[in-house]
C-alpha cells in the first residue's frame, strides 16, 4: 500500500463511520487510531509521531480561550430562562402589531437581540415559537410565513457576535475571536436587513399572508407602551455591548467577557426577581453538557488531524483545492457549495473541527483573508439548521409547533429563509469589504517593505590597525 491512497481512505472510512451513525467524536478517534498504527505497520511514520497526541490533547484541554464556551453559554442559558424572551416578544410584537407583517418584524429583531444573549439556536426557536407562533396563527398570519421566519430569525444566533461558532472558527483559523466577531457585525446588519426586506416584500405583494393586529389585541398603548419595550430591550442590549465592548476596546479576553456576561445575567434575573437556583441548576447542567460534547469532538479531531497530516493529507487536500479554476472565487464558491453539502449531515461543529483545519492553509496560500474566510463559513453553516433531514431548528419548531400544524408547512416554510442565507454567502463573497470593513486595518504598512539601517559603531581601541615603522 502506497502513502498516496492512506488520506481518501482515511477520509472515505470517517464518511462510512457517520453514515452509519457513530457518535462523531468517537469516529474521529477510532479512524484516526486505526490508521495510525496501520501507518507505523507499513513504515509510513513511526510510533515515536503518535507520542505528540498526549501533547495536543493537553494543549486543548489548557486553552483558555476555549473556556469562552461554557462562560457564553451559561450566560445565555440564564437569560432565556428567566423570563426576558417573553417582555421582549410581548413589548416588540405590541409596539409593531398595528402594521402589516408587524409580529413578523418583531420575531426578527427580538430573534436577533436573542441570539445575542442566548448563543443557542434552541433557545431563540424554542422561546419565540412558544410565544410568537400561537399569536401569529390566530391572527391569520399564513403557516409558513409564521414558522419560517420563526426558524430562520433564530439561526441569527449562528453569525450575530457573541456568537459561539465565531469563538470556534476563530481558533481553528488561528486569527482572534475580537477580529471574527468585528467581522461579522456588517454580516449581522445585513442578514436581519434581507429578513426584514422578505417581509416587507410579502406584506406588499400578499398583504392578507401577513395581517397587522386587530385593535382589540393592542392592549398596551402610548407610553406604557414604550416602557415596556425599553424595559425588556435595554437591560439586555446594556450586557451585549458591555461584553463586546470590552472585547474590541482590549479591556478583557473572551474568556474574561464571558465570565462577566454570566455574572451579569445572574444580576439581571436577581433584579428580574426570575432568578432560583432550580434555574441555576438547569442552566449549568445544559452548559456542562454542550461543553463536555464541544471537547470531546475536538480531542477526537486532533487525534484524526495528527494522523491524517502524518499521512501528508493536508499536501493532498491542498493540491486538490489549489489547482480549482477561477483563483480565489473559483475555491470559494467549490468551498461553500461542499459545506452546504456536508451541513446537510454534519452539524457546524464537527465541520468546523474536521473541515476547517484542512481548508485553512489552502485559502491562506490563495491569500484569502481568513476573518472574511472564517465569517463567510458562519454563514454558510447556518444553513444547517434550516434544511433536511438535520435542520435542527426545524426539529425545534415542529416540537413546540400545535399538532394540527403539517410538518410539510414547516419544511415548506424554510425554503425562501434558506434562500435568503445563500443570497447572503454570495453578497459576501462577492463583497469581502461587508467583512473587512469592520476588522482592524492596522498601520496600513506592509513589514516586508520596511528597511531598517543600523549605523556602525563607532570605533574603538580595539579595531585600530597597528602601524609598523
Amino acid at each position: 500500500m502506497s502513502l498516496d491512497i492512506m488520506p481518501p481512505l482515511m477520509f472515505g472510512g470517517l464518511v462510512v463511520f457517520l453514515l452509519i451513525g457513530f457518535p462523531v467524536a468517537f469516529s474521529l478517534t477510532a479512524v484516526g487510531l486505526f490508521f495510525g498504527f496501520l501507518s507505523i505497520e507499513l513504515g509510513f511514520f513511526n510510533a515515536n509521531y503518535l507520542g505528540n497526541l498526549p501533547l495536543r490533547v493537553f494543549g486543548i484541554l489548557s486553552n483558555d480561550l476555549l473556556l469562552s464556551i461554557p462562560f457564553f453559554t451559561l450566560m445565555g442559558a440564564i437569560l432565556e430562562r428567566c423570563g426576558l424572551a417573553e417582555d421582549l416578544l410581548e413589548g416588540t410584537g405590541q409596539l409593531f402589531g398595528k402594521v402589516p407583517g408587524g409580529l413578523a418584524y418583531a420575531v426578527i429583531l427580538v430573534g436577533a437581540v436573542l441570539g445575542a444573549i442566548t448563543g443557542t439556536v434552541a433557545a431563540s426557536v424554542i422561546a419565540m415559537g412558544m410565544i410568537s407562533l400561537p399569536i401569529m396563527l390566530k391572527y391569520g398570519y399564513d403557516t409558513r410565513i409564521a414558522t419560517g421566519v420563526i426558524a430562520a430569525s433564530g439561526t441569527i444566533t449562528q453569525v450575530i457576535p457573541p456568537s459561539l461558532v465565531l469563538i470556534v472558527l476563530g481558533d481553528q483559523l488561528g486569527r482572534s475571536v475580537g477580529d471574527m466577531y468585528a467581522g461579522a457585525i456588517g454580516v449581522s446588519v445585513l442578514q436581519i436587513l434581507l429578513f426584514m426586506a422578505f417581509i416587507a416584500g410579502v406584506a406588499i405583494f400578499a398583504p392578507h399572508k401577513v395581517p397587522p393586529l386587530p385593535p382589540e389585541a393592542l392592549v398596551a398603548r402610548g407610553w406604557p407602551l414604550y416602557w415596556r419595550v425599553i424595559k425588556g430591550m435595554v437591560p439586555c442590549i446594556a450586557l451585549i455591548l458591555i461584553v463586546l465592548g470590552t472585547i474590541f476596546m482590549g479591556l478583557a479576553t473572551p474568556t474574561e467577557a464571558g465570565a462577566m456576561g454570566a455574572v451579569g445575567a445572574v444580576v439581571l434575573a436577581v433584579v428580574n426577581r426570575r432568578f432560583s437556583w432550580a434555574l441555576m441548576r438547569e442552566a449549568m447542567g445544559n452548559t456542562m453538557r454542550l461543553t463536555a460534547m464541544v471537547i470531546f469532538i475536538l480531542i477526537g479531531a486532533t487525534v484524526f488531524s495528527l494522523v491524517f497530516q502524518g499521512v501528508d493529507g493536508s499536501h493532498w487536500v491542498e493540491y486538490l483545492l489549489s489547482h480549482l479554476p477561477g483563483g480565489q472565487v473559483g475555491f470559494l464558491i467549490f468551498v461553500n457549495v461542499f459545506v452546504f453539502l456536508l451541513a446537510f449531515f454534519l452539524d457546524f461543529f464537527e465541520i468546523a473541527f474536521i473541515i476547517v483545519p484542512l481548508l485553512a492553509p489552502v485559502a491562506a496560500k490563495l491569500d484569502i483573508d481568513l476573518v472574511w474566510f472564517g465569517v463567510l463559513l458562519c454563514i454558510n453553516l447556518q444553513t444547517s439548521f434550516m434544511h433536511p433531514p438535520f435542520g435542527f431548528a426545524l426539529f425545534y419548531l415542529r416540537s413546540i409547533a400545535p399538532k394540527s400544524l403539517p410538518t410539510r408547512d414547516i419544511y415548506w416554510g424554510a425554503i425562501p429563509w434558506l434562500g435568503l442565507q445563500l443570497l447572503l454567502v454570495a453578497i459576501v463573497i462577492f463583497w469581502p469589504q461587508s467583512v473587512t470593513y469592520f476588522v482592524s486595518r492596522g498601520t496600513g504598512v506592509d513589514p516586508a517593505s520596511v528597511t531598517i539601517e543600523v549605523p556602525p559603531p563607532p570605533p574603538t581601541d580595539d579595531d585600530a590597525v597597528p602601524v609598523f615603522r
